[in-house]
């Protein structure tokens, strides 16, 4: 099983490693593993369904709840830059209800990568998550590329305020002190990405042997064309639908993130 890693990366690896089925699969997988000393995950929402908190796509998602109050916008509308400057009072009300990931805990796969990073075989998560679960399971090395709840600001003059202010604020629009907007530092629509986890994502994908792809469809973007940044030879990708990278991938699995990740031998 072992010696096709000793095989020139190309077509024919994949070849062979697409001919796996059933527990050889996880063999490879654990193989690779193994084998690299620098991988690197990307993951987005279905990393964290399995803890309950809904993704924004699939047919039972967060922009499938559609709240009668919300019904006059667009999904990503109520989740915009826009929406936060021109409806201040919507943008709250849908966040306060739908963000909400307090009381959630890590699951499987966040566990999993905690531990592959503290047995030093995990060089970052990045994630287009924004619970913070990832941190809440052990891992350290995390890059947020849409941002964190668990983060608030003041608009106009930067102050910091705890996770939970906007949630608990009684006041339809949270204000700081200075009477600018508190509001979580999200990536929102319209919004660019944060520039310095941006760059330590491509950093750490620069010298990655294996990037691991779960939870996510891949269509986000600019987040999805981190791939374009790996040049390593093993790409393996956990989702339970198809993405437009299969065929560049190594080993694809299509059951639950945390059933994939419990296997995993570190």
């Amino acid at each position: 099983m072992k010696d096709f890693l000793n095989m020139t990366p190309g077509r024919e690896l994949k070849k062979y490693l697409h001919s796996l089925s059933g527990d050889e699969k996880y063999e490879a997988l654990n193989a690779i593993i193994a084998y690299c000393d620098h991988i690197v995950f990307f993951g987005g929402a279905g990393v964290s369904t399995e803890s309950g908190i809904p993704d924004f796509r699939s047919k039972d998602g967060l922009y499938n709840q559609r709240d009668v109050r919300f019904e006059m916008y667009e999904p990503e509308y109520l989740l915009s830059h826009d929406c936060l400057v021109n409806h201040p009072d919507v943008f709250f009300e849908f966040y306060r209800q739908k963000m909400d990931a307090r009381g959630c805990k890590p699951n499987a796969a966040h566990l999993k990568l905690a531990e592959m990073e503290a047995a030093g075989k995990l060089d970052a998560v990045i994630t287009q998550n924004i619970d913070g679960l990832h941190q809440h399971a052990g891992s350290k090395n995390v890059y947020e590329v849409h941002g964190t709840t668990e983060k608030n600001y003041c608009s106009r003059c930067g102050k910091k305020y705890p996770s939970d202010y906007i949630y608990n604020c009684k006041d339809r629009i949270p204000r700081c002190t200075c009477g600018g907007v508190v509001r979580p530092d999200v990536t929102l629509y319209g919004e660019s990405l944060p520039e310095l986890a941006w760059e330590r994502s491509i950093d750490a994908l620069s010298v990655a042997q294996c990037f691991i792809v779960g939870g996510t469809s891949l269509t986000v973007y600019p987040a999805a064309s981190l791939v374009r940044y790996f040049r390593g030879p093993f790409l393996i990708i956990c989702n339970r639908g198809a993405t437009q990278y299969d065929q560049e991938a190594d080993l694809i699995f299509r059951e639950n993130i945390g059933e994939v990740f419990k296997r995993i031998v570190v």
